[in-house]
This record gives C-alpha cells, sequence and structure tokens, in this order.
C-alpha cells in the first residue's frame, strides 16, 4: 500500500488553481458530486457539525473520487489538529492564527519531529503504508486562517512561518474584527483583505479565499490559487432558473 497523494498539495506545488467545496456533509453526497471534479471538500468542524467519529467514512468518500478531505477544526490545540489528521483527513485548515507564536503551533500539531511534534500515531491515512511516518509530512497539508485585523497587523511574521500551505484569508470575521460585521463590502475591509492577499502572494507563499462566480476571476489575477466556494449559491442558483423556466412555459 502506498500513502494516497493529495491532489490539493500536488496542484498548490504545480502552480495550479485549486477548487474546494464546502456545504456537503454526508458521504453519500460526496459520492454524488466525485464525478464533478472537485479538488476537495470543505468538511466543517468549527461551525458545522463534522466530529472525529464523522472523519472516517467522510474521509473516505473524499478518498474515492481522488478529492482532498480539508477539514476545518474549532481550535488551535496541536492535539485536536493531530487527531484530526488521525482520522484521515489529509488537510487541517485552523481558525483565528493571529500572530507567528500561533502559526507554529498549527505546524508542531500537525507534522511529525523534527519538523513539529505530531503524536506518534499512524493516521488512517497511512494503513498498510510501511514508511508512512517518513511520507507523512509531504502529504499533509496545513491552512491557517487569516480572520481578524490583529493577523492583518502581524501578517509579516505570520507567513514566515514554513511548513503552512496556504494562508486563507476570510472575509466575515474579518469584517467583524474591524467593526463593519456583515459589511464585508465595505471599502475597508476589501481594502485589508485585497492587501493580506498580495502580501502573501509577494512574499512567495499561497494565498487563499472564499470565492464565488463574481470575484474569482479577479483573484486569479492577483495570483490567489486556492479557493473555497459554497455549494448553497449554486443549488439556489439553479433552482431560482428552474422554477423560472417552468414559469415562463405555463399557458
Amino acid at each position: 500500500m502506498e500513502l494516497r497523494i493529495n491532489h490539493a498539495k500536488q496542484k498548490l506545488a504545480n502552480g495550479e488553481i485549486v477548487t474546494i467545496v464546502s456545504g456537503i456533509t454526508h458521504p453519500d453526497d460526496i459520492d454524488a458530486v466525485g464525478p464533478i471534479g472537485f479538488d476537495g471538500i470543505w468538511l466543517e468542524g468549527e461551525h458545522g457539525a463534522t466530529d472525529a467519529s464523522d472523519l472516517g467514512n467522510l474521509t473516505r468518500a473524499c478518498d474515492l473520487w481522488g478529492m482532498t478531505s480539508v477539514a476545518r477544526i474549532n481550535l488551535n490545540e496541536q492535539g485536536l489538529i493531530y487527531r484530526t489528521l488521525d482520522r484521515g483527513a489529509q488537510a487541517i485548515v485552523v481558525p483565528h492564527v493571529n500572530n507567528a507564536a500561533e502559526a507554529r503551533n498549527v505546524v508542531d500539531g500537525g507534522k511529525f519531529t523534527p519538523r513539529g511534534k505530531r503524536g506518534m500515531f499512524t493516521s488512517r491515512q497511512g494503513l498498510g503504508v510501511p514508511n508512512y511516518f517518513d511520507q507523512a509530512d509531504d502529504e499533509s497539508m496545513l491552512i491557517v486562517l487569516i480572520e481578524d485585523i490583529v493577523a492583518w497587523e502581524n501578517l509579516d511574521e505570520i507567513i514566515a512561518v514554513d511548513d503552512i500551505d496556504v494562508f486563507f484569508v476570510a472575509p466575515s470575521d474579518f469584517a467583524a474584527s474591524m467593526g463593519h460585521m456583515g459589511d464585508l463590502q465595505h471599502p475597508d475591509v476589501q481594502e485589508k483583505i485585497n492587501d493580506s492577499l498580495s502580501r502573501i502572494i509577494a512574499a512567495g507563499r499561497n494565498a487563499g479565499a472564499l470565492a464565488t462566480n463574481e470575484n474569482v476571476s479577479t483573484y486569479v489575477e492577483m495570483g490567489v490559487r486556492f479557493f473555497m466556494t459554497g455549494a448553497g449559491p449554486w443549488i439556489a442558483s439553479g433552482f431560482n432558473q428552474f422554477v423560472a423556466n417552468a414559469n415562463s412555459g405555463k399557458k
């Protein structure tokens, strides 16, 4: 048995665009969207119901379709980070990383010695892989959320921390931390978000963004390569168009 390739991480290393979709919450639904070709599935463990007991089946479904399982946890705690990896996630998203020490804590929890302090246990991804501990760090993916104004103030020291794959600028909490709760399009919020993305890219690191059909091309032109988008707006758009088409056919 060979360790499964983390396809999202591989694409980033090749300078390609990575698309992760959120809002898919059941293994059967992951199977249903598998043929579409998403690079990964965002498994929501901060604001959603995904827990350790769910991760085995959720990540197995992602494995079946060659999609990276991207699990957001709710706390920057080393044991939680490596337990989530042990349960089969190929990527970890850690919220509210606001300085270099907090960024290094993510690495300590997500990488084995000598790069970090991850507990010595074979992940579900490593079952049957004889040299798992030699390869695991190269296939695990660490993503930190830049989502507070204090993170913007400390951004240079955060992006200097090695072994973090993506610095993802999350807009909602960012806006709230600036006193503009719910107003993601406020000029000051947009200026800080765009500045953060530009500085990450200029430092030669991978920037991540929450994207929609309307803004994704702008972010690509900036140099962003990692995107998360929600399935909800696509479902709503398709449904609304279906209803409109049905009503237009009334006699």
